[in-house]
C-alpha cells in the first residue's frame, strides 16, 4: 500500500496527538534514523512536540555521523526516560523501518501507547505489531522513500541536512541504487537533492574502515553455492561482527554472476548469532529466515539467534532454503 493513500489520515492522527514518539529498529541503520529524522521533522512542522527513542549505546558509524551533523534540536531519549514521562492515550508512538515489536529499540515500549502507527517497508506476518494504522509498502526501497512521499505530499522543505539524512537511508537500503529501485526511488533521490540533499555527504556517512573491511572480507573465504543461486558464507566464530557488517557482505554476494539471494552467518558476540539474507527478488528471502525466528521482505532480511552454534545454524539455515527452494 503507497504511503500516499494514508496521507490524510496520518495527518490527522499526527495533528490529534499531544506528543509524537518515534522509534525505529535495534542497531540503527541510516534508513532508520533517516525516517526518524523525516518524521521528527514533519511532527515539528505540525507544531507537536517530538522525540526520538534511542536506546543503542553502539551504533553504525554512518549514524554517528548523522547524528554528531544535526543542525536541529533533535530531542533523544531513551526507553527509560519514556517511562519517567508517562504517555498518556493523547501521546502517538511511530515505528519506523520496522513492523514487530521484537525488533525494536525496546520491545516493550508499545505498552505505553495505545495510539501507534507504522511506517515500514517490511514485510508482515503474525508477529506484525497490531495497530490501527500501520502502513506497510513493500514495494518501496526503504522506510526513507515512503518518508519522503509525505515530505513531498504536505509540501514541506526540509533543510539539507534533513534532506541528506534521508537520502542517506534511500542510497544504503538500495545498495547504491542496485537493488530494489524503481522510478519512484529515482524521483525521490531527485526530490531530496533538489531540497539541498548532499550525495557527497551521504557517500560520506557510508565510508568504512579500512581495517574493519579487511577482517569481514575473510568471512567470504567460506562460501558455498546452492541450488547454483544461493551464495551462502559463515564465519569462524573468533570474530564478532556488527549486524552492519553481515548486511554489506550479503550485499557484495549478490554482486557476482548467477547470484539470485545471499546468506550470511556470523557472531554478533553475547552468544548471538545473527543472519542477513539479501535477494534481487526472485528468491522470498523473508520467509526463509521466517522459520528461524528473524524477518524483513523479500529482497532483505535478518534474524539473530542466541541458542547454538555457527555451524548449528548453518546446517538448520539449509535445510530451510533446501525446502523452500523444492516447494517453489
Amino acid at each position: 500500500m503507497n504511503i500516499n493513500q494514508f496521507k490524510h489520515r496520518l495527518k490527522n492522527t499526527m495533528k490529534k496527538s499531544d506528543r509524537i514518539f518515534i522509534v525505529g529498529h535495534a542497531d540503527l541503520d541510516l534508513d532508520a534514523i533517516g525516517a526518524a529524522i523525516g518524521m521528527y521533522y514533519i511532527a515539528s512542522a505540525l507544531r507537536k512536540d517530538a522525540y526520538i527513542i534511542i536506546d543503542d549505546l553502539k551504533k553504525e558509524k554512518g549514524v554517528d555521523k548523522v547524528l554528531s551533523e544535526r543542525d536541529l534540536d533533535l530531542s533523544i531519549i531513551t526507553s527509560n526516560t519514556l517511562k519517567e514521562m508517562t504517555p498518556t492515550i493523547k501521546d502517538l508512538l511511530i515505528v519506523v523501518d520496522c513492523n514487530k515489536n521484537f525488533l525494536l529499540q525496546e520491545k516493550n515500549v508499545i505498552e505505553y501507547f495505545s495510539n501507534i502507527v507504522v511506517i515500514d517497508h517490511h514485510e508482515e506476518n503474525e508477529d506484525s505489531i497490531k495497530t490501527s494504522l500501520s502502513i506497510i509498502d513493500n514495494k518501496a526501497s526503504s522506510a526513507c522513500e515512503m518518508v519522503t512521499d509525505l515530505v513531498r505530499s504536505y509540501k514541506l522543505k526540509p533543510t539539507s541536512y534533513i534532506s541528506t539524512a534521508i537520502l542517506a537511508g534511500i542510497i544504503l537500503d538500495t545498495n547504491n541504487f542496485v537493488l530494489k529501485t524503481t522510478k519512484d526511488t529515482f524521483y525521490s533521490a531527485y526530490f531530496l537533492t533538489s531540497l539541498g540533499a548532499d550525495p557527497n555527504r551521504v557517500q560520506y556517512y557510508l565510508k568504512q574502515d579500512l581495517d574493519e573491511y579487511i577482517e569481514r572480507q575473510k568471512a567470504l573465504t567460506n562460501i558455498e553455492v546452492l541450488h547454483r543461486k544461493i551464495a551462502l558464507t559463515k564465519s569462524d566464530g573468533k570474530v564478532k561482527y556488527r549486524r552492519e557488517d553481515l548486511a554489506k557482505l550479503a550485499d557484495t554476494l549478490l554482486l557476482f554472476n548467477d547470484i539470485e539471494a545471499s546468506f550470511v552467518i556470523a557472531s554478533l558476540g553475547d552468544s548471538t548469532i545473527g543472519i542477513s539474507a539479501r535477494s534481487i527478488g526472485n528468491i522470498a528471502v523473508n520467509e526463509i529466515l521466517d522459520h528461524l525466528g528473524g524477518g524483513g521482505s523479500k529482497h532483505e532480511a535478518a534474524c539473530k539467534i542466541t541458542t547454538g552454534t555457527i555451524q548449528d545454524i548453518q546446517k538448520k539455515l539449509i535445510d530451510v532454503i533446501n525446502q523452500y527452494m523444492n516447494n517453489i
